[in-house]
């Protein structure tokens, strides 16, 4: 149960709120949505509800059966615009964020976003800090590649999107970044989402490796329920029996989240497939599907890439996947800018 306050709630109304909502037996939590004030019960029916929609100060009450409240789509019924960098993720315009993997060097970080500002792009991808399974696989420039994305970001204005691992990470990544990436190893940090949760930038929060779709809905309701509404959710593909693609790109999940939640989703078919040859079809599928954008890894040479070459699009075929996405987006009433 979700009791929504009045802007104009008082601390005394809220106070009472929550006292008869204690008096009923629930656990309560505080949340914010804009300026109004929510309270969010662990349990309750129709019936409560009622009884709390009388008390001064309430505007309404939400009666949510699943475990995940303030993602769900009856909070907000519209659907969710999450806004980073002046430019809206969600709503009918689409988002695509491409870029390779990591900064390697400042030639091909700044050939990168060359590209992306030159096809109309607004958001450069790659990684400053790397987490690979092989401790001794490339791990990232750390701050030297964000110092590389800060200048990149100054010359071009090009929204940034990076990766954060740790808590610890959050203020200098922060001061570059325009949207935090939690990766799918990740997912289930949850001190690192309370920790992300008190941040204002906007979290892009993969898909765990095989989190099920309650499980990464729950893990965004970390987020918010530490403070920050601005969540994006990435379906990056989940770990199965198959081995002929890196992951298995689920996009019935795609469009089973846009069913139970307002917040915006993209895909990554460069993860969910582990081939470039396949990224196109399945960037096509995606949009068709009802995913608000994509994140696609796009290197200015993917056969020298010094991470995930063989699931990077060289720039002609990025170039040429725009052009079939503006036919996907337009019979889907969507835009590409």
């Amino acid at each position: 149960m979700i009791v929504v306050m009045v802007q104009t709630a008082t601390k005394a109304q809220i106070s009472m709120v929550e006292s008869r909502m204690l008096s009923l037996g629930m656990q309560v939590q505080h949340s914010f949505s804009g300026e109004q004030h929510l309270l969010i019960g662990s349990d309750g029916s129709p019936t409560l509800g009622q009884s709390l929609e009388a008390m001064p100060g309430v505007e309404r009450v939400l009666w949510v059966r699943q475990p995940y409240k303030l993602v769900s789509r009856p909070v907000h019924p519209e659907g969710t615009v999450v806004w980073a960098a002046g430019r809206p993720i969600g709503g009918k315009a689409l988002t695509i964020i491409a870029g390779p993997c990591s900064v390697e060097n400042e030639a091909q970080i700044r050939e990168a976003a060359r590209i992306v500002q030159g096809a109309g792009g607004n958001f450069l991808r790659a990684g400053a800090y790397k987490p690979r399974s092989s401790p001794y696989s490339w791990q990232g420039l750390g701050e030297q590649g964000l110092a590389l994305l800060q200048a990149v970001k100054q010359d071009t204005g090009l929204g940034i999107v990076t990766e954060v691992l740790d808590p610890r990470q959050i203020e200098k990544v922060s001061a570059v970044a325009d949207i935090l990436q939690v990766g799918a190893r990740n997912m289930h940090n949850y001190e690192l989402l309370k920790a992300l949760g008190q941040v204002e930038l906007p979290v892009l929060l993969k898909r765990g490796l095989a989190a099920t779709v309650e499980e990464w809905l729950l893990a965004a309701e970390y987020l918010i329920t530490a403070g920050n509404p601005n969540v994006i959710l990435c379906e990056r593909g989940i770990r199965t029996f198959e081995t002929y693609t890196r992951n298995t790109l689920d996009l019935a999940a795609v469009a089973a989240v846009k069913n139970l939640s307002h917040l915006p989703v993209l895909v990554d078919p460069s993860h969910g497939t582990g081939k470039w040859q396949l990224i196109t079809p399945l960037s096509r599928a995606a949009i068709a599907v009802g995913a608000d954008g994509l994140l696609i890894e796009m290197h200015p040479q993917p056969e020298q890439a010094l991470s995930d070459g063989e699931q990077s699009l060289a720039p002609d075929k990025y170039l040429a996947l725009l052009e079939e996405l503006k036919h996907i987006a337009a019979a889907v009433g969507r835009e590409l800018p």
